[in-house]
């Protein structure tokens, strides 16, 4: 008698496989679905039904990873309503990019497919950071100043990442950070 593997949600089970792969490796570029498929303990074909290449397994972790990130950062100012509240935003921001550096590079140093849930997740952050900036910097152009800001927080996390920063101690890579972001607002955060 022969019996058929059935997996509950191979697809949801293969983007965690993935994700625990790149929390322990640190970096997306070796990720394979054959990796996937091993860590998830399915046949190396059984991720072809889901997911047509990695491209298309990477942006489905992407969506993971930016819900992750809002979530970390809503924790860290859960009403932020003034410039200060964007420094520790900021904090969190880099701090996501140091404790999850694979999945942080998967979602944005990696090429990724149309996932739909991976287009949602990044309006959806697109749309906090955008929202944060109109009530945190009233300025007349608060997307350019979301952008702006966005773009400094993010060059921070890849220069810490990638060395150019002293990334060893946590307490120093936060006073950076909240310093650099302030000296950006002209001493406002």
């Amino acid at each position: 008698m022969s019996t058929t593997y059935h997996h509950g949600d191979l697809p949801d089970t293969l983007v965690s496989a993935a994700v625990e792969i790149l929390d322990e490796e640190g970096g997306a570029t070796d990720l394979s679905l054959r990796a996937v498929a091993r860590r998830a303990g399915v046949s190396t074909a059984a991720p072809y039904r889901h997911f047509p290449d990695r491209n298309a397994l990477i942006s489905a972790v992407a969506a993971v990873g930016y819900h992750e990130l809002a979530a970390a950062l809503m924790e860290a100012s859960p009403a932020p309503s003034a410039p200060e509240d964007l420094a520790d935003i900021a904090v969190a921001y880099v701090d996501f990019a140091l404790q999850r550096t694979g999945l942080f590079r998967a979602m944005f140093a990696e090429p990724c497919g149309t996932d739909p849930a991976r287009a949602e997740a990044v309006v959806m952050i697109t749309g906090y950071l955008n929202a944060l900036v109109a009530r945190t910097l009233p300025t007349d152009d608060a997307e350019a100043t979301a952008t702006a800001v966005w773009a400094l927080v993010h060059g921070l996390a890849f220069l810490h990442l990638d060395g150019k920063l002293d990334a060893t101690d946590p307490a120093e890579v936060h006073r950076r950070v909240r310093a650099t972001v302030s000296a950006a607002l002209g001493g406002r955060a």
